[in-house]
């Protein structure tokens, strides 16, 4: 499943920006390729990343993937629930299991990102 109106990153990332902050996460392709998400390493708060940083871990039952940041910005908040129920990126990963905020510092860093179509397009040729 790709929704629209989010931005797409080719290592399978997806950020939501409302303003100039951007809500990120993994893509249902990615937690699929996963499998059983049993850990998430959460970015430090306040914590300033360039576009494509590492930005966190997800770790499954099959093996452990870095995320990578899809925007230059500053970590404004993390989804700490995702601590105790790591699962909710398999559940739920466009909506309850995002992983951060991001308030972006660099808008031209957005230009690079693949809208819901073109991930679709990418995803196919895998």
């Amino acid at each position: 499943m790709v929704v629209t109106g989010l931005l797409y990153t080719k290592e399978h990332e997806w950020a939501k920006v409302e303003g100039t902050v951007a809500t990120v996460g993994i893509t249902d392709y990615a937690q699929q390729m996963l499998g059983e998400v049993v850990f998430v390493e959460l970015p430090a708060l306040g914590r300033q990343c360039k576009a494509n940083d590492e930005i966190a871990v997800v770790e499954s039952s099959k093996a452990a993937s870095d995320v990578y940041c899809p925007v230059a910005g500053n970590v404004t908040q993390v989804n700490a629930e995702l601590e105790s129920r790591p699962e909710l990126i398999n559940q739920a990963c466009y909506e309850a299991g995002w992983i951060c905020k991001l308030e972006i510092t660099d808008e031209k860093s957005l230009q690079g990102l693949m809208d819901s179509g073109q991930y679709e397009e990418y995803v196919k040729g895998l």
